[in-house]
């Protein structure tokens, strides 16, 4: 017999993806048993359920890297708990340079991991191309070998931390949709569903690709937006090795993981594309996207370079599907500035299985304490200038974050879209004396002349 519906809770989280259970699992685990997940479809629908999966603890900031490594960590335990297996094969990863900037990028990141503890060495292209028998190790002047990442079953994952908060007291409803978050003087109390309305303390908002829509309706800005993510899976190869570590190859702008006997890759584009610019349809749960050879035919030629085997293995799936991207690379994570109690966390940039788990948990850990228990300023809502919230700005920059996911991150460097949006009444003069601008929240500023 199905639960009643609850009238009262003290918080309520909106969305059944990773982040969404992982926020309601800790939260409950932590003794905090008035817990309601809600989410419109079944858990995982959206984008969780057609991850990658890759568990990957080469980050660019601590907070991100300090997430992934607390994944690692909760991967290696909750099938005891819960007795749910989440997929984890911990085979490794190797991130592989073919210049010396990149190299050096790489060692940065390394430097990053070690400091959480996590095992990073440099490795030679002889070693990596014993490790990883299908490569063309030509340009490969060498990477990083991290031998506690791996991947992970996105689905397993998340229904193993579901399983988790229910045994600790959540409550999780499918199949209800949030229409509005309720507030009172600038702070939240409660949801309005379509099932009727639970009055709430705390709200958190992972709706995922919905997450910019709920948002507004209460002046909260999430800056993120749908884009198309390709991936494609070969038929079964003989003799492929099951421990075969995740490869990424950054400047190729591909990765790679062995799959049941397969080989599934996906891209970082050098094109990219916003998907469904009027809005997520409101029957969209377990869908694809329409595949089109030429959006991916130039990485799928370097890929094909990379492992030539793809010249004569046949291609099993060919998947397009959508995952969210903000607009400067960085998470929306945290309490609203202008509604108390009103916590987001979406716009994970598709790094949802890696890091979930651990951005969840801060989530959580804020709530708990009332105030940040690490710093997450890099991923505070409080940054987000009201037109980077709207939907012409998010649809032109949002899509260079997924072209940038696997480029080089210069300091300082620069966006190319959506420009221009603010100027000062000296900007034409200046650039007529040869001023090269750079833009800080949507100002362009001269940089040098």
């Amino acid at each position: 017999m199905p639960a009643p519906f609850p009238k009262q809770a003290q918080v309520v989280v909106i969305g059944g993806g990773i982040h969404g259970c992982s926020v309601a699992y800790h939260l409950a685990k932590n003794g905090w048993k008035d817990v309601v997940l809600v989410e419109r479809k079944k858990l995982t629908s959206g984008t969780t359920w057609h991850a990658a999966g890759l568990v990957g603890q080469l980050q660019g900031s601590h907070a991100t890297t300090a997430f992934a490594s607390y994944g690692v960590e909760l991967l290696q335990e909750i099938e005891a708990e819960t007795g749910l297996n989440p997929g984890f094969r911990q085979n490794g990863s190797i991130s592989i340079a073919l210049n010396p900037d990149r190299l050096a990028e790489l060692k940065r990141k390394a430097d990053f991991a070690k400091l959480f503890g996590v095992e990073a060495s440099f490795i030679k292209t002889d070693a990596i191309k014993e490790r990883w028998p299908l490569m063309n190790a030509d340009g490969v002047i060498g990477g990083i070998y991290m031998p506690s990442d791996g991947s992970a079953n996105p689905t397993d994952l998340t229904q193993a931390l579901a399983r988790g908060a229910r045994m600790n007291g959540a409550r999780i409803f499918e199949n209800i949709k949030v229409e509005t978050v309720l507030t009172s003087d600038g702070k939240v109390t409660g949801v309005d569903t379509d099932a009727g309305f639970i009055t709430a303390e705390f709200v958190v908002n992972c709706a995922g690709m919905w997450a910019r829509d709920l948002g507004r309706k209460n002046g909260v800005g999430v800056p993120l937006h749908a884009c198309e993510h390709y991936y494609l899976v070969t038929e079964p190869i003989a003799g492929l090795p099951s421990d075969l570590p995740v490869l990424r190859s950054y400047c190729d702008g591909t990765y790679w993981k062995e799959d049941a006997g397969k080989l599934l890759f996906g891209f970082a584009h050098f094109h990219a594309k916003a998907w469904s610019k009027d809005g997520i349809p409101d029957h969209f749960e377990f869908d694809s996207l329409p595949f089109v050879e030429d959006d991916v035919m130039e990485v799928l030629e370097l890929a094909m370079a990379r492992v030539p085997c793809l010249t004569e293995v046949g291609i099993r799936t060919f998947f397009n599907g959508p995952e969210s991207y903000s607009h400067d690379g960085r998470f929306t994570l945290g309490e609203a500035p202008d509604v108390k109690n009103y916590f987001v966390l979406a716009g994970v940039n598709s790094t949802g299985i890696q890091s979930g788990s651990g951005a969840g948990k801060a989530v959580a850990d804020w709530i708990m304490a009332g105030h940040p228990t690490m710093d997450l300023s890099e991923m505070d809502p409080a940054r987000i200038e009201e037109f980077q919230a709207q939907d012409q700005y998010l649809q032109e920059r949002c899509p260079e974050t997924l072209v940038l996911t696997y480029a080089m991150h210069w300091p300082s460097r620069q966006r190319e879209t959506a420009r221009g949006l603010r100027r000062t009444p000296f900007y034409q003069a200046l650039k007529s004396k040869g001023a090269v601008y750079s833009e800080m929240q949507g100002w362009e500023r001269p940089s040098w002349f």
